[in-house]
């Protein structure tokens, strides 16, 4: 796990600070009762909705373009060190994480909890901090993923596309190949 957070620093940063942006400008909202708390949810509920769904949809997407990403990268003359198939698979792993986390409350949001008449006020508060807590997580999550796919594809970039001499790409195999098509 500590690989993944050295490797990661810059979007796991970029995704914290999202997280937190978002749910500290929730929290400047204060104190709420449970009325103005249920209020709240009601109102927000669809906008939620469609980050759950937007944010399932992408996570799909992401998964099913990673595996065109792995056909490039093993299509390329060019010998890609282990640690760009263990980026991947980070980012696979993670985004996989967050499509299932994102269904799970899509699922639990689509529990008309408002209108039921048997829960106390209290408990909208609860569920209103847990749902924007969640939220931010997932928004964070989501461009975390975001930005690391971003340097895997920068990175591919520069091996495939402009030939650059890149640390991703191993220099040893190349040489292997080479010294094996001379004899």
């Amino acid at each position: 796990m500590d690989n993944f957070v050295i490797k990661n620093k810059k979007s796991i940063l970029g995704g914290g600070i999202a997280t937190l942006f978002m749910g500290l400008a929730v929290f400047l909202l204060g104190n709420l009762s449970g009325y103005e708390a249920k209020q709240l949810i009601t109102s927000s509920l669809p906008g939620i909705n469609m980050l759950c769904n937007t944010i399932v949809l992408a996570s799909a997407t992401i998964l099913a373009l990673l595996l065109t990403l792995l056909g490039i990268s093993t299509g390329t003359k060019s010998r890609l060190k282990k640690a760009h198939y263990l980026q991947v698979l980070s980012i696979a792993k993670f985004d996989t994480i967050l499509f299932v986390g994102a269904l799970i409350l899509f699922q639990i949001f689509n529990i008309p909890i408002t209108e039921a008449e048997n829960v106390e006020t209290s408990w909208y508060k609860i569920i209103y901090w847990a749902t924007i807590f969640f939220s931010s997580i997932l928004s964070g999550m989501m461009i975390t993923v975001i930005l690391m796919l971003y340097t895997t594809v920068t990175n591919i970039i520069h091996i495939v596309g402009l030939n650059e001499d890149h640390y991703l790409v191993s220099k040893e195999e190349i040489e292997e190949e080479e010294e094996e098509q001379k004899d």
